[in-house]
């Protein structure tokens, strides 16, 4: 209880966290509704720890038993803030829906109406021994739809060759966070009480860090762009661009090369890379690297058909394929059979 360097380890997270969750709650310039959760999170995060350094550093006589309901109180709508924060910026939420304010009204209401029956400092036994479990288990429910809602960005996380923008980078390290705290306090409810309130300050400490040396972090408390919701180009200028592609890749055999771009493509048709690709994907119903395998395929095809000499391997190559390996999966893919089992057909 005398120990000012342990106070300071418990106390630090509290303080900044109840400062940071101020500014995102009435002071941040961004109104966005995933800012009012983030600061709804610090704030609530800030009272529950609050409430810990309390009871660590008074004497149990001297306390103030209305200051400890009201941090347990506080403990039980966490998790919703949590899933709330997750949600809305998981789904860009512009305006808080009606039905997470009555979400949200509920579960206040109740822990008032609990608050008011059966207050802590007449139920003490209640609090401590029952209702605290019910807490964390409330606390625990909501943290798992969270881990549900990242479920995509946590696929990402561990593919090879995709990247996790900053954002979805910091909800999956701000719910790890969280359940890490989650995680200090089920330990300390048997063990180390004041485990909780330094994980706490650590976890808040790591992710300062996280953002401070992280270039994008702006975007992090930023609107999101809209995702690209595509439109199918009318039907006179479709017939247009895709006469004008067929040209295109006619006269300038674009497929051959292994290394082609769309934007090669697109520049021949005066057009953006962006439009050709709404063009491909919403029009066609195909992506770039399958329209452009088709016409190697077809190219494979003609080979395989009019010309003896090369080899499978080098009539792949030909057809613009950048390997063996590919030409053989691409054409087996598309067609159906090897190239070998193909060329047999005309041998």
């Amino acid at each position: 209880m005398n120990n000012p360097l342990l106070f300071f380890l418990c106390s630090i997270g509290v303080f900044n966290g109840f400062l940071a969750s101020i500014y995102f709650l009435f002071f941040s310039k961004q109104k966005r509704v995933q800012n009012f959760f983030f600061g709804l999170l610090l704030l609530l995060l800030s009272i529950r720890i609050g409430k810990s350094v309390y009871t660590i550093f008074t004497i149990r006589e001297e306390r103030n038993l209305w200051i400890l309901q009201i941090g347990l109180s506080a403990c039980f709508l966490i998790g919703i803030a949590v899933y709330y924060y997750v949600k809305s910026s998981v789904e860009n939420t512009k305006v808080i829906p009606r039905s997470w304010k009555i979400h949200i009204a509920i579960l206040l209401i109740f822990i008032v109406i609990v608050g008011s029956i059966k207050p802590y400092a007449t139920n003490h036994y209640f609090w401590t021994t029952y209702f605290v479990q019910f807490i964390y288990a409330t606390w625990a429910v909501y943290l798992l739809f969270s881990v549900y809602l990242l479920k995509d960005i946590l696929k990402k996380l561990f593919q090879k060759n995709v990247r996790c923008t900053i954002s979805e980078i910091w909800l999956v390290a701000l719910t790890v966070a969280n359940i890490l705290i989650f995680t200090a306090y089920i330990i300390g409810y048997f063990y180390l009480y004041f485990v909780g309130t330094i994980t706490f300050s650590v976890v808040f400490y790591v992710l300062l860090i996280f953002l401070l040396f992280e270039k994008n972090r702006d975007s992090i408390f930023q609107d999101i762009p809209e995702k690209y919701q595509a439109k199918k180009i009318d039907t006179t200028e479709e017939e247009q661009l895709i006469s004008a592609l067929k040209e295109a890749m006619e006269t300038h055999q674009f497929h051959k090369n292994t290394n082609v771009k769309l934007n090669d493509i697109a520049k021949v048709l005066h057009i953006s890379s962006h439009k050709l690709s709404q063009l491909l994907n919403d029009n066609l119903g195909k992506n770039f690297a399958l329209f452009i395998n088709e016409y190697r395929v077809t190219e494979a095809k003609r080979l395989l058909q009019e010309n003896n000499q090369f080899t499978l391997e080098s009539i792949g190559f030909e057809a613009g394929f950048s390997s063996k390996s590919t030409f053989y999966a691409t054409f087996k893919k598309l067609i159906g059979k090897t190239p070998a089992e193909f060329k047999k057909q005309f041998s």
